[in-house]
């Protein structure tokens, strides 16, 4: 079985940590630790079976079959395929303006 290695962009990175911190801030810290390894375990996961993500629908509606996501809700992680690598770019919130997000992150320049 073919492994992939799965890595995150700078900018999943922070969300990850602009994550945990929040919950820890407006919650409490040991909420925090749980949904963080959540989201880490969605995204490990990828390693063996990265093209089972579904393709992001705010994306197909503008043509594009580049990104997929898994979730670990509410949090959305979109991540694209390459030959032997997934690559992590974005996780966010769900309940978020994903069409506004998806287009400034992933599609600009």
């Amino acid at each position: 079985m073919k492994h992939y290695a799965v890595t995150l962009t700078q900018n999943a990175l922070l969300d990850l940590d602009d994550i945990a911190r929040y919950i820890a801030t407006h919650d409490t810290p040991q909420k925090a630790e749980p949904v963080a390894r959540g989201i880490e375990a969605a995204f490990a996961s990828l390693a063996l079976f990265p093209n089972r993500g579904s393709h992001p629908r705010k994306l197909l509606e503008m043509g594009n079959r580049q990104f997929r996501e898994v979730h670990f809700k509410p949090y959305r992680i979109i991540y694209r395929v390459y030959d032997r690598e997934v690559a992590v770019l974005m996780i966010a919130d769900g309940r978020r303006d994903m069409r506004t997000l998806l287009s400034r992150r992933l599609l600009s320049g």
